[in-house]
């Protein structure tokens, strides 16, 4: 298969062509190489639910890359960039008080780094890959992911990867 038809194939390529409902709010913040976007309520991806876990990010090159290793040098600072910028913003806007991270690729093979708001309150055993299973969990429709988009990308002051080397709020 070449890549080619990799990244027609791809849902994260289409996601970005097509943005609409797989986008919920807009992106938070982009440049040239690489997308921060909230994750989608589950109903958008065709399963039950019709809220999404609020403060769930994917940090994503824009190019079809399948993982960390096939990004370009530029792609990489990039998203090591808008991961830092990003996960500043879920603590100092969403209120998080800690960002976990993960990149998986086993269902998707575009990558795309998962950042994840761990908000006070959060009991223990719900730490990490449980978040979101959490009764209590900060949960949203669309109305309410769009406007955590929107103030996180206001935080974030339509940045780009290019404006410093040193990334900073506001």
């Amino acid at each position: 298969m070449t890549a080619a038809h990799d990244a027609a194939d791809c849902f994260v390529c289409r996601k970005h062509r097509d943005r609409g409902a797989l986008i919920p709010g807009g992106p938070v913040a982009e440049d040239e190489l690489i997308m921060v976007s909230h994750i989608v309520t589950p109903d958008v991806m065709g399963r039950d639910g019709t809220t999404a876990y609020l403060g769930h990010l994917f940090v994503e090159p824009k190019r079809h890359a399948p993982g960390l290793g096939d990004l370009t040098e530029a792609e990489a600072r990039s998203a090591g960039w808008w991961c830092t910028l990003a996960s500043r913003a879920l603590l100092e806007v969403a209120g998080a008080e800690h960002v976990y991270s993960a990149v998986i690729g086993d269902a998707v093979p575009h990558l795309h780094i998962h950042l994840m708001a761990k908000y006070p309150g959060t009991p223990r055993e719900y730490w990490w890959t449980r978040l979101n299973e959490w009764p209590g969990a900060r949960r949203g429709g669309p109305a309410e992911i769009r406007d955590l988009v929107h103030r996180l990308s206001e935080y974030m002051g339509g940045a780009t990867a290019a404006d410093s080397s040193e990334p900073t709020a506001g």
